[in-house]
């Protein structure tokens, strides 16, 4: 495990600053709202399950391994702390939640919540679809502890917030997904929680409401209460949250600073990918000039990986098969693998072109620094006549590569400006940084 401390980022300004505003964040000696304390939970995963008497007479036992989902897991989380938890698809970030929330009991050590506890860890749950929205706050509000008349000085902000006015009569079970979880979601916060459990919800609904969402996560951070958020959307725990812990296949990973945590997360998932000319890509063009290989260079060698803010080079080897070919124009198309188009360029755009292309060779398309934000990138490149009507090589993603953070660190995006922040009663918050 890699235990992350405070460095020199943002969130660790000092609130009494001039000219600044914030909620003041809990410091390491500020009481305890969760403690976990080596913490385990196992499965049974079963390979071949005994559907008869017979069959158990015939084949004994059921044959199963076992699964260890929480592996040996201790942290701890303060009172008026926003906690994030992040990790992969079966690291066990549900299992931890459920635990937490005493949904299910570990096998070996302990879980500790102080104060009352409000969960929304599954779409729906505590929702009885023949129920109207109406009679499923006051059902979902008794079982998290409220009274009627609690519930009843209560239910129009909850309606309100969940945006169902027209709806709350209605029988759930005729509700969308985000109808459901919107409603959820606002019987679960308008408890008044102490702590607040919140698993991978945030992503449904519409603009509206997950702005309404951020401006309450604001009020009840404000307020001093705890929340612990499980999410897949890095940007949002950067945004929300104090500190995370990184869970990888029941263990933690990593755990300390959110945004720390959560570059150290992006840093680990790239996929490392070899391409080569001609290996299960698109190609076309008439072929009187091909590109042999698409390479990135980071200090003068190949790379498939790079920082934000980091010099590189994007180099394009060509071949020409046959008579030099007259004002060539090369270039290049950048897209990130969810599709969203970055950026096209080719040397005509900027002034620069070979009277004629003949042999073999390359061109350099030099970066000074690398203005991507973190994700994973497609090339893809292009010869073509100088008025780009006709193609003579045209390569579709002829190479992955991944940014992860640098020396500049934004939440969330494709680019950076490479700019800087001024303001005359900013207060230096650690070493300076590059930009």
């Amino acid at each position: 495990m890699t235990l992350i401390e405070p460095g020199s980022l943002a969130r660790d300004l000092d609130p009494t600053a001039p000219g600044f505003h914030s909620r003041s964040r809990p410091g390491p000696d500020a009481p305890k709202a969760i403690v976990v304390d080596h913490l385990r939970k196992r499965f049974r995963l079963y390979h071949e399950r005994n559907q008869s008497l017979k069959a158990r007479v015939l084949r004994g036992k059921n044959r199963y391994e076992e699964f260890w989902a929480i592996d040996d897991v201790t942290f701890d989380i303060r009172q008026g702390e926003t906690f994030g938890i992040i990790g992969e698809n079966g690291s066990g970030k549900s299992t931890m939640l459920k635990t937490l929330a005493r949904i299910l009991r570990p096998d070996s050590g302990n879980v500790e919540v102080h104060g009352k506890m409000s969960a929304l860890l599954e779409l729906g749950a505590g929702f009885h679809p023949e129920l109207s929205g109406r009679e499923n706050v006051y059902l979902n509000g008794s079982i998290l502890g409220l009274t009627k008349k609690q519930i009843d000085s209560r239910f129009d902000d909850i309606v309100s917030f969940a945006g169902l006015e027209q709806f709350i009569d209605m029988p759930v079970k005729n509700y969308s997904s985000g109808m459901y979880v919107r409603l959820g979601f606002s019987v679960a916060i308008n408890v008044d929680p102490d702590v607040l459990i919140i698993d991978e919800v945030l992503s449904v609904g519409d603009e509206s409401f997950q702005r309404r969402c951020m401006e309450k996560f604001a009020e009840l951070q404000q307020q001093g209460k705890t929340v612990v958020i499980v999410s897949h959307a890095i940007g949002l725990i950067r945004m929300l949250c104090d500190r995370a812990v990184w869970l990888n296949k029941g263990k933690i990973q990593a755990s300390g600073v959110a945004n720390e945590v959560c570059d150290a997360y992006i840093g680990s998932v790239h996929v490392e990918q070899t391409h080569e000319a001609g290996a299960g890509v698109a190609r076309r063009g008439t072929g009187e000039a091909t590109i042999t290989l698409i390479e990135l260079l980071a200090d003068g060698q190949p790379a498939d990986r790079l920082a934000t803010g980091q010099e590189a080079t994007i180099r394009l080897h060509y071949s020409v098969n046959g008579a030099p070919i007259e004002r060539p124009t090369v270039g290049f198309a950048l897209h990130r693998t969810d599709g969203v188009h970055v950026t096209g360029v080719n040397i005509r755009e900027t002034g620069l072109a070979p009277v004629a292309l003949s042999g073999v060779g390359w061109f350099d398309y030099v970066i000074d620094h690398l203005p991507l934000l973190a994700g994973t990138y497609q090339i893809s490149g292009a010869i073509q006549d100088f008025l780009c009507a006709h193609t003579y090589d045209w390569w579709q993603d002829a190479l992955r590569f991944e940014v992860v953070p640098g020396w500049i660190r934004e939440a969330e995006g494709v680019l950076t400006f490479l700019g800087h922040w001024e303001h005359p009663q900013a207060k230096a918050i650690g070493p300076k940084r590059m930009y």
